[in-house]
């Protein structure tokens, strides 16, 4: 039997992603709005099949991915749940998604019409949701072709419009302007699609508005990093983070006073310390930038990384304490006790928490799922 290396591991909590998908979709049922949870970019780096199985057990009834692959990866393997796509290049051909029963976005009117073109070829209708582009300045139509847009597709038979969207710039800054500016505009665009003849449902809000403006749930939320654990807002909300990083200890040595550490010496020991390695560095995810500025659980308590991190190793710094060869090392994790976690790290390093999870996908980095208790 060959035996299990923790190497590099994220552990995925499936029981607080299910705790997580609940409060959110009890938060939106309150406004009466269905829930479609986020699980592009491989489930933001947790594993897009297992989040997507857990979110729909929890409640949702929607999925949301990026491109057309990863909505048909899905349902390939099961997924029966609504799904939802709404970013792929002018040589995707849409006809194998609307053959999957799988909804897709148009910003454009030679989108659209790809779309129904793929709709004449599958030979069913394709399920369409129209994006306006309300102020991120990003995909979406612009407001001065909205009409044209909004009347082809109901012009055309191939396509049912099924919601119009958009998607905030500012929602994890509560009292930002534009927030309420993107909302008139919605609104306004809407009043064009029902001018038209179009009953869409609407749909706005991620996770950030979905904690923080019931007034935009409309028919539809779409959370991401909320179902995984990480808080957009300051607001404190009982959501638990699914992902802990974590490594073993390879080593443990002692080294004198005066004795330096890993590439360009840039940390010197002020008194006689033992070290741990810990073989993880930044070919695994840990950010070579996070060199001296990070710490570890370890042994019960929090450790401060010395020197650089390697492409494969780093060093700890133990004190006096006796550790073993073995010991498990977290990186990040809940926080639980004090511990680090991916908001730490991303604080530190200028950036969201999004990028520090979705940076767990990487080939030497093994998954492991839990359930409670387990």
């Amino acid at each position: 039997m060959t035996a299990v290396s923790r190497r590099a591991e994220v552990v995925i909590d499936l029981s607080s992603v299910r705790h997580n998908v609940a409060l959110l979709a009890s938060r939106a049922a309150l406004s009466g709005a269905e829930t479609m949870v986020v699980v592009k970019a491989d489930g933001y780096g947790h594993g897009a099949l297992p989040i997507a199985r857990a979110a729909v057990e929890a409640g949702a009834t929607w999925l949301g991915t990026c491109s057309l692959n990863e909505a048909l990866e899905l349902r390939r393997a099961g997924v029966t749940a609504r799904l939802f796509s709404w970013l792929d290049t002018p040589d995707v051909d849409f006809a194998p998604g609307i053959a999957e029963g799988v909804d897709l976005a148009a910003s454009s009117l030679g989108e659209l019409n790809r779309i129904a073109d793929a709709a004449r070829r599958a030979g069913l209708p394709a399920n369409v949701h129209l994006k306006i582009d309300t102020g991120l300045s990003r995909n979406g139509c612009p407001l001065a072709d909205w009409p044209v847009l909004v009347a082809a597709a109901a012009a055309d038979p191939r396509v049912e419009v099924v919601a119009i969207w958009s998607h905030l710039a500012c929602a994890d800054e509560p009292r930002h302007p534009s927030i309420d500016a993107q909302a008139k505009r919605f609104q306004d665009a809407y009043d064009v699609a029902r001018a038209a003849g179009l009953d869409p449902k609407r749909h706005l809000a991620n996770s950030a508005a979905l904690l923080t403006r019931p007034d935009l749930h409309f028919d539809l939320v779409r959370p991401g990093i909320a179902m995984y654990g990480l808080n957009p807002v300051p607001q404190a909300e009982d959501l638990r983070p699914a992902m802990t990083f974590r490594s073993s200890v390879v080593l443990t040595k002692r080294i004198a006073a005066g004795e330096s550490v890993s590439y360009g010496h840039t940390w010197t020991a002020a008194r006689d310390t033992t070290l741990a390695l810990v073989p993880v560095g930044y070919a695994d995810g840990v950010p070579r930038s996070l060199s001296g500025r990070m710490d570890v659980w370890l042994g019960g308590r929090r450790r401060p990384v010395v020197g650089r991190v390697c492409m494969d190793q780093l060093l700890v710094d133990c004190g006096d304490d006796e550790l073993e060869a073995g010991a498990e090392v977290v990186l990040f994790g809940d926080g639980a006790g004090g511990g680090p976690t991916a908001r730490e790290w991303a604080d530190k390093l200028g950036t969201i928490d999004y990028e520090i999870v979705t940076a767990m996908y990487r080939p030497r980095v093994r998954r492991t799922y839990l359930e409670a208790g387990s």
